[in-house]
């Protein structure tokens, strides 16, 4: 059976040592810092965290889904490829 969204978001906090949430949600700022930092995407973290887009860009450009990592490719959240994408790469770290 095809695991939801929620479940491969709840499945990828949990690869990258963050809690599952119980009610449907988006990529937190400090999940995305997770997940960039699981997959060696570099981020500057001593401010604040840069943009969602940047760091979805980012992710997706390290386990090869963009050619870039331009964040105007990353304006929205992760579809569910891309997050299942994602579970496969942290699944081979």
């Amino acid at each position: 059976m095809a695991r939801t969204v929620d479940e491969l978001r709840n499945a990828i906090r949990t690869e990258v040592g963050r809690f599952e949430r119980e009610v449907s949600t988006t990529f937190t700022k400090e999940d995305l810092a997770a997940i960039c930092e699981a997959v060696g995407y570099e981020i500057d973290a001593s401010g604040q965290l840069p943009a969602t887009a940047v760091m979805r860009a980012g992710i997706l450009h390290r386990i090869g889904e963009l050619e870039t990592d331009d964040p105007a490719q990353a304006d929205r959240p992760f579809r569910k490829a891309e997050l299942e994408a994602i579970l496969a790469a942290l699944a081979e770290n």
